[in-house]
């Protein structure tokens, strides 16, 4: 090749990638958005909220949540995964976009593995099997007795799919006859069960506890291998009746596929940082989850290990995928 022609290839290169560098270093110079498929009042929005506002802090700049609740995820799921992958559109997000949907839904509008670049893992999460005081059963032995005694009668609202598989995993372990409620949301579930519309709900702590102190709502079980430090006194689905019971989920971020690397490891490394700070480790426990620690590969590696597991429990439970 000519010696002045390669000059100018180089040169040409070292211009193509300056502006990608440079828009690394300066990241972000605008409001990033954060989609949350769930509704306002959930624990993944609660948590996005928390870790936004502490990114824009560092950032001084916006970080502006958007819920898009509504098909299990995949409208969220949907529009993050067509956003520009320039790191200002982020997906907080759990299981039921990226590990549960492909296995309860013949297609999806978005792949969870192809789609996204994983940003940081979050934290783990536990649903609680919450009833209405005034319907009854005071224990989970109560309540599939009634169940056993009313086949098909009995409602369980869900508004994620982690909801849904702790009902369906009850009815299936139990031998029970429910019957499920979709909800867009958790908190939309649990309107309902305080109306008295369904009668029972696996909901994350964070929207169904303050009903439970309240009074409001009595917690019946929680569908993780332990009992929760927010309520030591309520055992384990497994403990209350239905042994070999345990089903959680996890929370994490991602961005769009073919985001940039320098901002993808910015984002993971400041919401790391954030996550070990003290007021944050304590807000988790508020929230009742259990901190989720790894690297954008280990999230990669949950995900993948995450969908045949998420296939097998839909599998064991019966359901046939929508």
């Amino acid at each position: 090749m000519n010696p002045h022609r390669r000059t100018l290839c180089l040169a040409a290169l070292v211009a193509a990638a300056a502006p990608r560098a440079a828009r690394a270093e300066s990241y972000p110079a605008r409001p990033v958005k954060v989609i949350v498929p769930f509704s306002a009042g959930s624990a993944t929005d609660t948590l996005a909220r928390d870790i936004g506002a502490r990114l824009a802090e560092a950032w001084g700049q916006p970080a502006v949540v958007e819920n898009r609740p509504g098909a299990s995820g995949m409208l969220a799921a949907a529009a993050a995964a067509k956003a520009p992958a320039d790191g200002y559109t982020l997906f907080f997000t759990s299981n039921t976009t990226q590990a549960a949907n492909p296995s309860l839904y013949v297609k999806l509008p978005y792949d969870p593995v192809k789609d996204f670049a994983p940003v940081a893992p979050l934290a783990i999460a536990a649903n609680l099997l919450v009833v209405s005081p005034a319907f009854g059963p005071a224990s989970v032995r109560e309540l599939i007795a009634l169940a056993k005694a009313q086949p098909g009668k009995l409602k369980f609202a869900h508004g994620s799919s982690l909801s849904r598989m702790n009902g369906e995993m009850l009815r299936s372990m139990a031998g029970i006859d429910i019957v499920p409620v979709p909800y867009k949301s958790n908190p939309q579930g649990i309107t309902d069960l305080l109306g008295g519309h369904v009668q029972l709900m696996f909901a994350d702590t964070v929207t169904a506890l303050p009903q439970v102190r309240a009074g409001k709502l009595r917690a019946l079980g929680i569908g993780s291998a332990r009992r929760s430090a927010l309520l030591p006194d309520v055992p384990t689905v497994a403990e209350a009746g239905v042994p070999g019971y345990e089903l959680t989920g996890w929370l994490a971020v991602f961005a769009p596929a073919g985001t940039p690397e320098p901002v993808l490891d910015r984002l993971h490394a400041e919401i790391v940082r954030i996550l070990a700070l003290p007021a944050m480790r304590e807000r988790l426990q508020q929230l009742g989850v259990d901190p989720l620690a790894g690297s954008r590969a280990d999230l990669g590696e949950l995900v993948r290990a995450e969908i045949p597991k998420w296939a097998r429990l839909v599998k064991d439970a019966g359901i046939q995928p929508e």
